[in-house]
């Protein structure tokens, strides 16, 4: 899948004070991302497709963690250690998992029916970003407008949901592009005037607009790069170098901080 998100959880405590080498709350490892992702395409072998939307832990009760650290020994037992999933399965139904990371198997599996929809991969948007190059009208519309595709960077929004009936569920963005030619700063130099609509499970574009030709915005003067920029706005100023003889003011105790 895309890159998969993680989270970072650190105990504070004036009162407790253990060392440990692992915790409850420790993000998920790499190798049980895996573990993971085993377990659930196993589970969906008979589908033609699963994706990864969300793969985090899923924290115990906190009564268990602060009942395992007041009484925690090198015998006792952390409580169970399991992850939350958000999959899509054959681009048409959304899932919600537990998985125990100790058995690698799967504890309940739920189907999600209620409104929204899971978080876009990275893959979704640099394939539905591909779309409007390949799109007969699209490339039209550049012709008219003097403008080449090898300029042409898109970027993938979300249209949103607004509590309409039946539209709860649908997987639709909305694709903008801009035009490069001379800058790096591309949000200055929009191609305005198009609409592009994209079903990112068909993923096909489901609708098409030109609405009439904007000029482009000129290239001079949006390049945002220091080395770039010139009287008043430059050069810079002169660098600053922070020192701590000492060492930092906090330690670090792996996924901890004090």
């Amino acid at each position: 899948m895309s890159k998969i998100p993680t989270f970072l959880f650190f105990f504070f405590s004036s009162t407790i004070s253990i060392s440990l080498s692992s915790h409850p709350l420790d993000p998920l490892s790499p190798a049980e991302f895996t573990s993971v992702q085993t377990a659930v395409r196993s589970h969906y072998s008979n589908h033609t497709s699963v994706a990864f939307h969300y793969i985090g832990l899923k924290e115990p009760p906190k009564s268990a963690v602060l009942s395992w650290l007041h009484h925690h020994t090198p015998s006792s037992a952390a409580p169970p250690r399991r992850a939350f999933i958000i999959a899509r399965v054959n681009h048409t139904t959304t899932h919600e998992l537990t998985v125990d990371l100790t058995q690698s198997t799967i504890l309940s599996d739920q189907l999600y029916t209620g409104s929204g929809y899971p978080l876009f991969t990275f893959e979704e948007q640099i394939a539905a970003n591909a779309l409007p190059l390949g799109h007969a009208p699209f490339l039209e519309s550049l012709r008219r407008r003097g403008l080449h595709g090898a300029e042409i960077l898109c970027q993938t929004y979300g249209i949103g949901w607004f509590g309409e009936q039946g539209k709860g569920c649908s997987r639709i963005v909305r694709v903008m592009c801009n035009y490069l030619d001379g800058t790096v700063n591309l949000f200055m130099r929009p191609v305005e005037g198009i609409a592009v609509t994209v079903d990112l499970d068909r993923m096909e574009i489901v609708g098409y607009r030109d609405r009439g030709i904007v000029p482009v915005p000129k290239a001079d003067g949006t390049d945002y790069r220091g080395s770039k920029q010139r009287p008043p706005f430059g050069p810079g100023v002169n660098a600053i170098n922070v020192v701590q003889p000492n060492g930092p003011s906090f330690e670090i105790d792996g996924h901890r901080i004090r």
